[in-house]
């Protein structure tokens, strides 16, 4: 698992790094950025949204939805990611923090339209993934939705067919979502399916 310091070494190669993984439709960005392009037109359904970006990295999702006049939040561990983001977002409120220890406090005091995570949650194990959404989904204003981007399956078969294709691409230090396993935990849990290794799950407040 990369830590902060690992993400601010990576951050000036990232968006070409998951341009090339996409283009190529390679574990793990194949469908990113069908899924990024997804959560924005999803996003651009309510004017003004204020938007809270869990792992937003470089701002690649984020700078769109700002340029669009959303208000947006962020947390990411990289001091690195948040000055590229910053540049890019002057008027955005982000934050430094290692979201699996949960939200920065200054963000524990708003609630959101939407909350979005592409490419993040990842490196929560199953368990912190179910107390960091029933978090989340009590932050969320009226109709509010949790949109997440990720490296996801309907089913741990399906994951483990990806794993064998993936051979040694594999990372066995992020855990993927299992739609079907999750949603003992939410019910009413939607999910759309990207590629063969991605989709979009959506959580309703």
């Amino acid at each position: 698992m990369l830590n902060s310091k690992g993400f601010d070494l990576w951050a000036d190669g990232y968006d070409k790094a998951v341009g090339i993984s996409d283009e190529e439709y390679k574990y793990p960005f194949a469908g990113y950025k069908k899924v990024l392009s997804t959560i924005f037109q999803t996003v651009m359904e309510k004017p003004d949204a204020v938007v809270l970006d869990i792992g937003f990295g470089t701002g690649s999702l984020t700078a769109k939805l700002y340029e669009h006049g959303c208000v947006i939040y962020g947390q990411d561990f990289s001091s690195k990611m948040i000055e590229l983001a910053s540049e890019k977002m002057p008027h955005a409120h982000l934050y430094q923090g290692d979201f699996t220890k949960g939200l920065a406090e200054p963000l524990r005091q708003q609630t959101y339209d939407y909350i979005i995570a592409t490419y993040s949650l990842h490196h929560l194990t199953d368990d912190l993934k179910k107390v960091f959404l029933s978090d989340l989904l009590g932050r969320l204003n009226k109709n509010g939705k949790i949109l997440i981007g990720d490296v996801a399956f309907e089913t741990r078969d399906e994951m483990e067919q990806c794993r064998q294709q993936a051979c040694d691409e594999w990372d066995d230090d992020e855990i993927y979502f299992v739609v079907n396993e999750l949603k003992k935990d939410f019910p009413a849990l939607l999910f759309t399916k990207i590629s063969y290794c991605a989709g979009i799950l959506t959580l309703v407040g």
